[in-house]
């Protein structure tokens, strides 16, 4: 989250915003009132439908009569407005500051926005964006992940890493030499195969995987975690000696 919150009043002009959002390389921007009271938000997809670029609405007469006057009233005010308070998205969508970051997660996907501003009762104290995973990803050091065990120690945190995956590979065989990780199976799709050499990857130690997974429509259901090869045992046809007596 972002505490220095940068705001733009609801009275500013809407030029003076896009200044601000350029200068500070913002791709949103809190609205306030007289109060700083917070009325709504001002992204830069309020600036895509715009009579300066002509990609304003243009609705035929039919389109028109269904979309309601109301609407188009509202099309038009925006499209055209001089001030913040024109053109912002009203009420937005708010976080408090305890709000669990998963719940953040659902609100952004299910509502297809970037930012939200957070609260403290009623008073903005920061904001918080898609920009914030990505700092929160980049602090893991996803490049440093050590680990001082042996080949057979980072075999064995392989094939649990795999072993409960729903695309684990089948007749899966894992070697490991000097930290290099050998994986061969078969799996169902590039999905599977990405996924298999990924999750090697995440095992601390691995420095690299070498793929020799293949792909195949219907993997067999056996699967070998235990290093080697599985062998199918055929069904065999019925024979004089098997029928009841």
């Amino acid at each position: 989250m972002s505490r220095n919150v940068v705001t733009i009043a609801a009275d500013a002009a809407v030029i003076d915003a896009i200044k601000t959002m350029l200068s500070h390389h913002f791709s949103g921007l809190p609205v306030i009132d007289q109060d700083r009271a917070l009325v709504g938000i001002l992204s830069d997809g309020d600036f895509i439908r715009r009579v300066e670029v002509g990609t304003e609405k243009r609705r035929g007469r039919w389109l028109a009569m269904l979309a309601g006057t109301n609407q188009a009233a509202l099309d038009f005010a925006r499209q055209h407005g001089r001030k913040v308070s024109q053109i912002m998205s009203p009420n937005p969508i708010t976080v408090e500051e305890d709000t669990p970051l998963e719940q953040v997660v659902q609100l952004m996907e299910s509502h297809g926005v970037t930012r939200f501003p957070v609260m403290r009762d009623k008073t903005l104290v920061g904001m918080v964006t898609r920009t914030d995973f990505m700092t929160a990803v980049a602090s893991l050091r996803l490049d440093g992940l050590s680990f001082s065990g042996s080949d057979d120690q980072i075999r064995a945190a392989v094939i649990a890493a795999l072993a409960h995956a729903p695309w684990r590979p089948a007749a899966l065989n894992v070697s490991v030499h000097d930290g290099i990780v050998s994986l061969r199976g078969s799996v169902r799709s590039d999905n599977a195969q990405k996924a298999t050499i990924v999750a090697a990857e995440n095992v601390g130690g691995v420095k690299r995987v070498e793929d020799q997974l293949a792909r195949i429509a219907y993997p067999p259901p056996e699967e070998d975690y235990g290093g080697g090869d599985f062998v199918s045992l055929q069904e065999e046809p019925s024979t004089e000696d098997d029928r009841p007596l």
